[in-house]
Protein backbone atom coordinates (compact mmCIF):
# COMPACT_ATOMS: atom_id res chain seq x y z
CA UNK A 1 0.00 0.00 0.00
CA UNK A 2 2.89 2.35 -0.68
CA UNK A 3 0.78 4.26 -3.22
CA UNK A 4 -1.88 5.00 -0.61
CA UNK A 5 0.64 6.52 1.79
CA UNK A 6 2.36 8.48 -0.96
CA UNK A 7 -0.96 9.96 -2.02
CA UNK A 8 -2.31 10.80 1.42
CA UNK A 9 -3.45 14.43 1.31
CA UNK A 10 -2.32 15.01 -2.29
CA UNK A 11 -5.77 16.08 -3.43
CA UNK A 12 -6.06 18.68 -0.69
CA UNK A 13 -2.69 20.19 -1.49
CA UNK A 14 -3.67 20.56 -5.16
CA UNK A 15 -0.22 19.36 -6.12
CA UNK A 16 -1.05 15.93 -7.45
CA UNK A 17 -4.55 15.84 -8.88
CA UNK A 18 -3.77 12.92 -11.23
CA UNK A 19 -2.31 10.74 -8.47
CA UNK A 20 -5.21 11.50 -6.12
CA UNK A 21 -7.56 10.60 -8.97
CA UNK A 22 -5.89 7.18 -9.31
CA UNK A 23 -6.09 6.51 -5.58
CA UNK A 24 -9.77 7.44 -5.31
CA UNK A 25 -10.58 5.32 -8.38
CA UNK A 26 -8.77 2.28 -6.94
CA UNK A 27 -10.57 2.61 -3.62
CA UNK A 28 -13.98 2.99 -5.29
CA UNK A 29 -13.22 -0.03 -7.47
CA UNK A 30 -12.28 -2.14 -4.44
CA UNK A 31 -15.39 -1.08 -2.53
CA UNK A 32 -18.03 -1.62 -5.22
CA UNK A 33 -16.86 -4.43 -7.53
CA UNK A 34 -17.37 -7.22 -4.96
CA UNK A 35 -21.04 -6.27 -4.54
CA UNK A 36 -23.38 -8.92 -5.90
CA UNK A 37 -26.81 -7.36 -5.42
CA UNK A 38 -25.99 -3.62 -5.47
CA UNK A 39 -22.84 -2.95 -7.50
CA UNK A 40 -24.38 0.14 -9.14
CA UNK A 41 -27.09 2.69 -8.40
CA UNK A 42 -28.48 2.76 -11.94
CA UNK A 43 -28.33 -0.28 -14.17
CA UNK A 44 -27.27 -0.48 -17.81
CA UNK A 45 -30.91 -0.94 -18.79
CA UNK A 46 -31.31 2.78 -17.93
CA UNK A 47 -28.13 3.96 -19.67
CA UNK A 48 -29.65 7.15 -21.09
CA UNK A 49 -30.95 8.20 -17.68
CA UNK A 50 -27.62 7.26 -16.06
CA UNK A 51 -25.59 9.41 -18.43
CA UNK A 52 -27.98 12.39 -18.16
CA UNK A 53 -28.07 12.21 -14.37
CA UNK A 54 -24.30 11.91 -13.91
CA UNK A 55 -23.64 14.60 -16.54
CA UNK A 56 -25.91 16.98 -14.68
CA UNK A 57 -24.29 16.20 -11.32
CA UNK A 58 -20.72 16.61 -12.68
CA UNK A 59 -21.72 19.72 -14.63
CA UNK A 60 -20.38 18.48 -17.96
CA UNK A 61 -21.54 16.10 -20.70
CA UNK A 62 -20.36 12.54 -20.13
CA UNK A 63 -20.11 9.62 -22.52
CA UNK A 64 -20.13 5.94 -21.68
CA UNK A 65 -17.68 3.82 -23.66
CA UNK A 66 -19.00 0.53 -25.01
CA UNK A 67 -16.55 -2.31 -24.53
CA UNK A 68 -18.46 -5.24 -25.99
CA UNK A 69 -15.75 -5.81 -28.60
CA UNK A 70 -13.35 -6.47 -25.71
CA UNK A 71 -15.80 -8.75 -23.92
CA UNK A 72 -17.06 -6.28 -21.31
CA UNK A 73 -20.63 -5.11 -20.96
CA UNK A 74 -21.86 -2.12 -18.99
CA UNK A 75 -23.36 -3.10 -15.62
CA UNK A 76 -24.34 0.49 -14.78
CA UNK A 77 -23.00 3.34 -12.72
CA UNK A 78 -23.16 5.43 -9.60
CA UNK A 79 -22.51 8.86 -8.19
CA UNK A 80 -19.56 9.10 -5.79
CA UNK A 81 -18.15 11.86 -3.62
CA UNK A 82 -14.90 13.32 -4.87
CA UNK A 83 -12.47 15.49 -2.96
CA UNK A 84 -13.91 18.68 -4.49
CA UNK A 85 -17.30 17.64 -5.77
CA UNK A 86 -19.11 14.72 -7.35
CA UNK A 87 -17.51 11.90 -9.31
CA UNK A 88 -19.02 9.17 -11.48
CA UNK A 89 -18.23 5.49 -11.69
CA UNK A 90 -19.22 3.24 -14.59
CA UNK A 91 -18.88 -0.51 -14.06
CA UNK A 92 -18.31 -3.20 -16.66
CA UNK A 93 -18.23 -6.98 -16.42
CA UNK A 94 -17.13 -9.81 -18.71
CA UNK A 95 -18.62 -13.30 -19.07
CA UNK A 96 -16.23 -14.65 -16.41
CA UNK A 97 -17.50 -12.06 -13.90
CA UNK A 98 -14.34 -9.93 -13.96
CA UNK A 99 -15.16 -6.27 -13.42
CA UNK A 100 -13.65 -3.00 -14.56
CA UNK A 101 -14.60 0.48 -13.43
CA UNK A 102 -14.23 3.83 -15.12
CA UNK A 103 -14.01 6.68 -12.60
CA UNK A 104 -14.67 10.20 -13.92
CA UNK A 105 -14.14 13.52 -12.17
CA UNK A 106 -14.57 17.06 -13.37
CA UNK A 107 -12.55 20.07 -12.24
CA UNK A 108 -9.21 18.80 -13.54
CA UNK A 109 -7.99 22.38 -13.51
CA UNK A 110 -5.55 23.70 -16.08
CA UNK A 111 -3.82 20.37 -16.64
CA UNK A 112 -4.27 19.26 -20.24
CA UNK A 113 -2.00 16.23 -20.05
CA UNK A 114 -3.53 13.24 -21.77
CA UNK A 115 -0.75 10.66 -21.40
CA UNK A 116 -1.74 7.43 -19.69
CA UNK A 117 -0.16 6.92 -16.32
CA UNK A 118 -0.17 3.70 -14.36
CA UNK A 119 -0.57 3.01 -10.66
CA UNK A 120 -1.26 -0.04 -8.57
CA UNK A 121 -3.09 -0.12 -5.24
CA UNK A 122 -2.93 -3.63 -3.76
CA UNK A 123 -4.37 -5.94 -6.41
CA UNK A 124 -6.04 -3.11 -8.36
CA UNK A 125 -4.27 -1.74 -11.44
CA UNK A 126 -5.24 1.76 -12.62
CA UNK A 127 -4.58 3.62 -15.84
CA UNK A 128 -5.47 7.30 -15.49
CA UNK A 129 -5.34 10.41 -17.62
CA UNK A 130 -6.65 13.95 -17.85
CA UNK A 131 -8.47 15.30 -20.86
CA UNK A 132 -9.64 18.90 -20.70
CA UNK A 133 -11.77 19.47 -17.61
CA UNK A 134 -12.20 15.74 -16.91
CA UNK A 135 -10.01 13.20 -15.18
CA UNK A 136 -10.47 9.51 -15.99
CA UNK A 137 -9.22 6.38 -14.25
CA UNK A 138 -9.82 2.83 -15.46
CA UNK A 139 -9.37 0.23 -12.72
CA UNK A 140 -9.29 -3.55 -12.74
CA UNK A 141 -7.70 -6.55 -11.11
CA UNK A 142 -5.64 -7.55 -14.13
CA UNK A 143 -2.17 -7.22 -15.54
CA UNK A 144 -0.90 -3.94 -16.87
CA UNK A 145 -0.90 -4.92 -20.57
CA UNK A 146 -4.51 -6.16 -20.51
CA UNK A 147 -5.74 -3.05 -18.72
CA UNK A 148 -3.80 -0.81 -21.11
CA UNK A 149 -5.58 -2.44 -24.07
CA UNK A 150 -8.96 -1.58 -22.51
CA UNK A 151 -7.81 1.93 -21.47
CA UNK A 152 -6.74 2.63 -25.03
CA UNK A 153 -10.19 1.57 -26.33
CA UNK A 154 -11.90 3.75 -23.70
CA UNK A 155 -9.73 6.75 -24.58
CA UNK A 156 -10.38 6.35 -28.33
CA UNK A 157 -14.15 6.25 -27.76
CA UNK A 158 -14.15 9.24 -25.43
CA UNK A 159 -12.12 11.41 -27.81
CA UNK A 160 -13.75 10.44 -31.11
Amino acid sequence: MVLGWALRGADNAGQSYPMALAERAAVAHAVYTPEVRHPVEVGADQETHLVQWLSKRLGTPLRVPHLGALGYELVGGRLLPGAKGPAAQFMYQNAAGQRLTLYVRSNAGDNRETAFKYAREGTVSVFYWLDGPLGYALSGEMDRASLLRVADAVYRQLTS
